[in-house]
């Protein structure tokens, strides 16, 4: 596999022109061209020798991504599928806003993103780990997928979940190199407020994350407020249980001014008895946390069901009362597989050809 044009930052290009005997401001003239200008081959880096161009093209590729197939969701939701160059295919989700339902800018344009191919965690509700794991993104397929997300949308993205298939945080060192990329002046320059990770817990990474510089925001996939029900859900919390993840999320407080998210999705009969509610409130109070209550999407293979929509009411009320800032999210891109935990690929043989598709699981 070629590396990336994308995935490469000032210094290394620099550096890749200077062993090249080229002079250092190509450097800048191709991340223009990558990034600001959006060119689709590095043929069309007009500005560029043609030496040069084909020197280039002969050991980089300009994307790591090759658009697959969009899918479009009645509430205008789109989910891109990318074939990358070992024949993996990864999702993003573009969403717009909601300003009716959540008090969003109308324009607002959030992009969820994938971070590995599959996902070794296990997390009970989500559809991207039941194929298991296939290997981590470098930080050129993941701050690519912005790139082509606004290609193809011919939209500007002006917010970043990092919640689409696999665990950010597992893929540590990648993805900080990516933010690099989107938020730097001379790549993306998309402010670090505007970027979430999700998380499902792993507590090294968290305490590595408040450690970092920009203020790059945090959720925590919790679904469950006791250590009894989240272990139903969530397999990590056997190795991290509530008591060190709230540890860590202290320290994340003491270095972060942002607001903690606190994700819970709520299955019937599983974490959403309303004494959950009640100790979630707590959690939250005391973490200074918003909680974002999700009702389960369903996913093939998995029998669990979402609560109805009087309960999820009560169960909100419930933090509303008690102080807590929560929001009972209806999620978008449902009818396309799009919506929270519904990201995977289906593969199929057919004819003796491999084919790739978003499914319904």
């Amino acid at each position: 596999m070629l590396p990336s044009l994308s995935g490469l930052n000032s210094e290394q290009l620099e550096q890749w022109f200077e062993q090249a005997g080229e002079p250092s401001f190509r450097a800048r003239q191709v991340l223009d061209w990558v990034w600001k200008k959006k060119v689709n081959s590095i043929e069309a880096m007009s500005n560029l020798p043609a030496a040069l161009r084909v020197k280039l093209a002969e050991q980089f590729c300009l994307s790591p991504l090759q658009h697959s197939q969009t899918q479009g969701s009645e509430d205008t939701t789109r989910k891109f599928l990318f074939r990358l160059q070992d024949g993996r295919y990864v999702e993003s989700v573009l969403i717009p806003a909601n300003p009716a339902l959540y008090g969003e800018r109308a324009d607002r344009l959030t992009l969820c993103i994938s971070s590995q191919v599959g996902c070794a965690y296990g997390c009970k509700f989500c559809a991207s780990g039941l194929a298991g794991f296939n290997r981590n993104l470098d930080a050129g397929e993941i701050a690519g997928q912005v790139l082509a997300a606004e290609q193809l949308s011919g939209e500007r993205v002006d917010n970043l979940v990092f919640m689409g298939m696999g665990e950010p945080m597992a893929n540590f060192d990648h993805l900080m190199a990516a933010i690099e990329l989107i938020t730097g002046a001379k790549t993306l320059h998309l402010g670090a407020r505007h970027l979430t990770i999700s998380t499902s817990g792993l507590v090294p990474q968290i305490r590595k994350l408040a450690e970092h510089p920009q203020q790059i925001r945090l959720a925590i996939s919790l679904h469950g407020a006791t250590d009894e029900v989240r272990e139903q859900i969530m397999p990590i919390n056997r190795k991290w249980p509530l008591a060190a993840l709230f540890d860590a999320l202290d320290y994340w407080n003491s270095h972060k001014k942002q607001k903690l998210t606190l994700e819970y999705i709520l299955i019937e009969g599983v974490n959403d008895a309303l004494e959950q509610a009640s100790i979630l409130a707590m959690h939250a109070s005391r973490l200074r946390a918003k909680v974002n209550l999700i009702p389960y999407n369903t996913v093939e293979g998995l029998d669990w069901k979402r609560p109805n929509e009087d309960h999820c009411h009560k169960f909100r009320n419930i933090l509303r009362e008690a102080g807590v800032s929560a929001t009972l999210r209806l999620e978008k891109g449902h009818d396309i597989d799009a919506a929270c935990g519904q990201l995977r690929l289906k593969q199929e043989s057919e004819e003796g050809k491999v084919v790739f598709k978003p499914s319904r699981s």
